[in-house]
């Protein structure tokens, strides 16, 4: 089968390739594309951060809310009374976490609507402490009722969790009543 000379000529001029305009539109296009996916994978990924930092901090929270709890049960007094930002602990001789007559101070640091929740054994609580919990919204965490004659010594606990307050985004709140096992009535 012989190839005409029209077929031969249209063959030969397809295989000169393409041209300027048709390069730079298809790098144009090529451009646009990357940079949208560029876009998603970005924010992709701080979302993804910023749910393992929230994730994180509920964790912490609720790990620190399980010790304190441990420490309050076997607690022989807690001061000061109401409302606070740290209290001191003074523990029981059953408490696993520490000898009969330790301190331990649990206090709350920041401002504004950060603040980091920390746990120091002696009588005073700063920043030198572990830190138990961050992300913290409120700086009072702690309300002390002291025992009656019908009821034990009761700590409750407030732990608003929030890492991006100014986003608009409900806390996530710990709450727990604890009561001194230790204390007596009155």
């Amino acid at each position: 089968m012989a190839m005409t000379p029209r077929l031969r000529d249209r063959l030969r001029r397809d295989e000169r390739g393409f041209t300027l305009i048709e390069l730079v539109t298809v790098l144009g296009m090529l451009v646009i594309v990357m940079t949208a996916l560029s876009y998603a994978l970005i924010a992709a990924q701080k979302s993804e951060e910023e749910m393992n930092r929230r994730f994180a901090s509920q964790i912490n929270a609720r790990i620190a809310l399980d010790q304190l709890r441990r420490e309050i049960h076997c607690a022989s007094s807690v001061t000061p009374s109401g409302a606070s930002a740290s209290i001191t602990i003074v523990l029981g001789n059953r408490c696993p976490t520490a000898g009969a007559g330790t301190t331990v101070s649990w206090c709350t640091s920041g401002s504004g609507t950060q603040y980091a929740l920390y746990r120091l054994v002696g009588a005073s609580c700063n920043t030198t402490g572990r830190k138990a919990v961050d992300y913290l919204t409120a700086g009072t965490v702690f309300t002390f009722t002291p025992q009656s004659a019908t009821s034990l010594a009761i700590l409750a606990v407030t732990l608003p969790v929030n890492t991006r307050p100014a986003s608009g985004l409900p806390d996530y709140r710990l709450t727990d009543n604890i009561a001194l096992r230790n204390s007596s009535r009155t």
